[in-house]
């Protein structure tokens, strides 16, 4: 089969690869400007001509490649660390505000209190419509703290990339893997984020949902999104509910009520043909390490910790000793495969899920490192299914 990669921006939407991470508009603001489609998606809206060339060298729906850097241990599925083990933030408070042990807040506030890092670049609920997510530099532990916590829906956090390199500062940023990614590419060809980028921190990602995941839920409340003064997806607790709130009300609903119908989780397309939803682009990534993949109750609070690179061992190490993070028993790749176990299925369904892209004439991205073809498990239905997907347009809907 003959294989095509995205030419120009519109290529990577119109396949369906397009995950909104804002990269187009943080470097080509007037060419760019991130929008809400109807289906509840971040999308690149073209405001001006321009060239595309800069932003598909990075484009996670161009290009997606592993940090590539020499690692003491590696793993067919999990790819390169030095360390996996259990870890908590010490401070009770972020441990129990953030999602799940607060592990990456708790880095983030190490670097901040050491001084090696001015700000973190991240993401929050946005205060005027609390249910949509919007990018954010804190620049204290107090700020990073009060926007602690998991966002499922839509996040452009690298819309605000250009903002964080213009200040000439020492940074790190917390993001999604496919984000780690395309700011690890950019880096490349941007030496001003080389120097001042000190720790690319991710959770292991599940999926970002589209906006009509929550409007639905919503819906079940009888309310509607002029309404709310705060939608929590998850934290206060381990996994924590989410928490949503009125002018008159309060809601709740249980991470396994929210989470327990897959097919309502309303994935988008590029994270079904993610290649790297486990960070290996990272220097260090956090993941939930539930057994089969879901809590059964609420638990103490502790992530599973991968340390991708020399950079963020040595930035694990130092917040252990400073008394930001706590570790516990250390945590084999099948293990792993225990507590993400769909990570594991996808990580096989990838090649054939490509394949069905190719097969319907679709571009797919690049990809290096990631063992695709070495974790290839060939499976005519999700190929068929793929193919079809993209035949009957839906895939470049979702």
């Amino acid at each position: 089969m003959d294989v095509r990669y995205p030419e120009t921006v519109n290529d990577v939407i119109d396949a369906g690869l397009c995950i909104g991470c804002g990269l187009c508009e943080a470097l080509a603001p007037k060419q760019w400007k991130m929008r809400y489609t109807a289906e509840g998606k971040l999308r690149p809206d073209r405001i001006g001509p321009g060239s595309d060339k800069a932003i598909l060298e990075a484009c996670p729906g161009a290009i997606a490649r592993s940090n590539a850097e020499d690692t003491p241990r590696t793993d067919l599925i999990w790819g390169g660390h030095h360390r996996m083990q259990e870890a908590w933030a010490a401070d009770p408070d972020i441990r129990h505000r953030a999602s799940t042990g607060g592990v990456l807040t708790a880095l983030g506030a190490a670097l901040l209190e050491s001084g090696k890092a001015d700000f973190i670049l991240h993401c929050e609920a946005d205060p005027d419509v609390p249910m949509r997510t919007r990018w954010c530099l804190s620049e204290d532990v107090d700020a990073l703290m009060m926007r602690a916590g998991s966002r499922y829906g839509p996040s452009d956090t690298l819309a605000g990339l250009s903002a964080a390199v213009s200040r000439d500062q020492p940074f790190a940023i917390i993001a999604k893997p496919c984000d780690a990614g395309a700011v690890r590419e950019r880096a490349k060809s941007d030496p001003h984020l080389e120097r001042n980028l000190v720790a690319l921190l991710v959770m292991v990602c599940g999926g970002a949902s589209d906006l009509q995941k929550s409007l639905n839920v919503l819906s079940e409340f009888n309310i509607t999104e002029d309404d709310l003064t705060l939608f929590r997806y998850r934290g206060y607790g381990n996994p924590g509910a989410t928490q949503i709130e009125t002018s008159s009300s309060v809601h709740t609903k249980s991470y396994t009520d929210m989470w327990a119908d897959e097919s309502g989780w309303r994935i988008q397309s590029r994270c079904k043909v993610c290649p790297d939803a486990l960070g290996e682009a990272a220097d260090i990534a956090a993941a939930d390490i539930w057994v089969d993949g879901m809590p059964t109750d609420e638990e103490e609070a502790t992530n599973g910790i991968i340390t991708r690179t020399a950079r963020g061992e040595l930035l694990l190490q130092e917040a252990i000793a400073g008394g930001q993070v706590c570790v516990g028993s250390n945590i084999t790749a099948r293990e792993f495969d225990r507590f993400q176990p769909h990570q594991v299925r996808k990580k096989h369904a990838l090649a054939s899920r490509l394949r069905g892209m190719i097969s319907a004439g679709s571009p797919i991205y690049r990809h290096e490192g990631l063992r695709v073809a070495e974790l290839d498990k060939p499976d005519v239905d999700q190929e068929e299914g793929t193919k079809k997907r993209v035949l009957e347009g839906r895939f470049n809907k979702g």
